[in-house]
């Protein structure tokens, strides 16, 4: 076997593990409470202290932040009482289904300290 055909099966090979995963993480779908949002409105928009503004998308235990500050990928924590969830990476932790109805969450960037007060619109 040529060096290339090793590589291109050690590609397709990855290629194949990682299409499992993704079909067997996708048969689990554990979307918090917060995020019941039709495809045609699309994902919650947050607006908070600091002029932040993002947007969130919820699944398989993950929350996808979209905002000015660049794009983050959290995966959901232990923490949080009744509807809150927890999720965070290295970067940043986020808690959401805060207030009294459930419409506020707090941002914690860790590297740079701020935390920032927000609200679904």
């Amino acid at each position: 076997m040529n060096p290339h055909s090793s590589k291109r099966m050690a590609c397709a090979m990855t290629l194949a593990g990682l299409a499992a995963l993704a079909g067997c993480a996708g048969m689990n779908r554990n979307v918090p409470s917060e995020s019941p949002v039709s495809a045609s409105s699309g994902p919650p928009v947050y607006a908070c202290e600091q002029n932040l503004k993002f947007s969130v998308s919820f699944a398989n235990d993950t929350a996808v932040l979209k905002g000015a500050r660049g794009d983050d990928v959290l995966l959901r924590d232990a923490g949080g009482q009744g509807a809150q969830t927890v999720y965070s990476n290295q970067r940043l932790r986020a808690e959401f289904g805060l207030g009294a109805g459930g419409r506020e969450a707090v941002l914690q960037y860790l590297q740079q300290p701020l935390m920032a007060r927000c609200l679904r619109d």
